[in-house]
């Protein structure tokens, strides 16, 4: 398994360790519709690669260290009477949660939330927020 797939393991895995907390309830890499969730299944998020940018740390041929920063976009869906209160909670639960193994489990370097955009009332009677969060890590190349 590459690093890159790894971090994304690791992220969804520690989004749905808060589950056991109600914080978030759903939690996948695949996309879904979130017209038909249950209001059981939300908050829900949706956890999506994005752009990648990549370089060379060392200069070897084919056993080149190579450092990378990939994006995740956390696509999060929440609804109840207070749509603003439960934007604001799930990104503070994203943050936190992700804020407790910066490393993914060793995987990469750092962890950081580098961007929130909400839809502003646009899907209402639910709430959007898209949270990206940027990786950086390092592998050898051919093994990601």
């Amino acid at each position: 398994m590459s690093v890159r797939e790894k971090i994304a393991d690791s992220i969804v895995d520690t989004l749905r360790d808060v589950v056991p907390n109600k914080d978030i309830s759903y939690v996948t890499r695949e996309p879904f519709d979130f017209a038909k969730l249950s209001s059981a299944q939300f908050p829900a998020i949706l956890v999506r690669s994005a752009g990648e940018d990549r370089n060379d740390s060392t200069i070897g041929g084919s056993i080149t260290q190579r450092m990378a920063t990939i994006n995740y976009d956390l696509i999060c869906y929440v609804k109840g009477s207070l749509i603003d209160t439960a934007r604001n909670k799930i990104i503070e639960v994203v943050e936190e949660a992700l804020d407790v193994d910066r490393y993914r489990g060793g995987n990469a370097l750092d962890t950081q939330v580098v961007n929130v955009e909400v839809d502003e009332g646009s899907i209402d009677p639910v709430g959007g927020v898209i949270i990206t969060i940027r990786v950086l890590y390092q592998y050898t190349r051919g093994t990601n």
